[in-house]
């Protein structure tokens, strides 16, 4: 079997670090980010990917360049989220599994923006590494489906296994059967990173791009000048009613205080949001500070007035 490095960091990447190490690998050194203080006491951290190595003995280093003295054949990246310097990879050669289907989607986020875009499928690569950001040749790549209702998180998950089993196939025999890669072909597209103020919910924006940016994670709203994150959601169906609340699911206006009020985007409407085209079915949200709970639960308690705005 071929003795490796394995370079990655969070939960997604704990996944092929197992499944090469059980498949008789020898991992002779993992490279992830350095500990980091977390939670309310500050307490260091070590990232999943050291915590796993930890457990399985593998010996730990946050300095890439470690991989140039640790004897190793080849290096294995998964969600390493550096770029590794040409010096290493001139001494080292390693092999990346990408969450894409390359060249479109290189970058940080390619799981996010193929949700975000609409993209009806995506897949994992198997590619080369060079100095370019995402831009070696590929030796294997996978298609799938993106779901209707698939969560940025769940994709990403059933992505690392797929790849996780191009990567065994393609090292049962070690490097000599990783065969030759062939040159990206097609339009290159950027993931970049997703940032927070990309997920604040604009409700002026179609029901269904909102319905990506929920599944995205993280996304959020104000209710009465307090953080309100959405954690799931879905676009309503035409004609559906708002809700048990006997509120109209549909319409300009809605009874408040007596008459008739304009319902902007941003209105509740039972349990949906009006949206620029179309309507929101919250869901699961999250008030500031508390976990999160469903929508029904979450609305008996705040008490918002029938047509009461989101995002204001």
């Amino acid at each position: 079997m071929t003795r490796l490095a394995f370079l990655g960091t969070p939960e997604v990447a704990v996944g092929p670090l197992r499944a090469l190490n059980d498949a008789g690998h020898v991992v002779a050194l993992v490279v992830t980010a350095p500990d980091r203080r977390r939670g309310r006491g500050g307490a260091l951290m070590p990232t999943p990917v050291k915590k796993c190595a930890l457990e399985l003995g593998i010996p730990v280093s946050s300095r890439v360049g470690d991989v140039i003295d640790a004897g190793v054949e080849l290096g294995v990246v998964v969600a390493f989220g550096a770029l590794i310097r040409a010096d290493v990879l001139g001494r080292v050669p390693m092999v990346n599994l990408h969450f894409s289907l390359l060249p479109r989607w290189r970058g940080a986020a390619p799981v996010e923006r193929a949700i975000l875009a609409g993209d009806e499928t995506t897949g994992v690569c198997l590619m080369a590494l060079d100095e370019g950001l995402d831009t070696g040749p590929v030796y294997a790549r996978v298609e799938t489906p993106i779901f209707p209702h698939e969560s940025a998180d769940e994709l990403r998950a059933r992505l690392a296994e797929l790849g996780t089993a191009v990567l065994l196939e393609r090292l049962h025999g070690g490097k000599a059967t990783l065969g030759t890669p062939a040159p990206q072909a097609g339009e290159a597209l950027y993931a970049a990173k997703i940032d927070r103020d990309e997920l604040r919910i604009a409700w002026q924006r179609p029901a269904v791009e909102l319905d990506r940016l929920v599944r995205v994670g993280r996304a959020w709203t104000t209710f009465r000048g307090r953080r309100l994150i959405v954690e799931r959601a879905r676009v309503a169906a035409d004609g559906a009613p708002g809700g048990d609340s006997g509120e109209p699911g549909q319409g300009d206006a809605a009874t408040a205080r007596g008459g008739l009020v304009p319902l902007l985007p941003g209105s509740l409407v039972g349990r949906e949001v009006i949206c620029g085209l179309g309507r929101l079915e919250l869901l699961e949200v999250r008030p500031e500070g508390r976990a999160a709970l469903p929508f029904e639960a979450w609305r008996r308690g705040a008490r918002p007035a029938a047509g009461e705005c989101l995002g204001v």
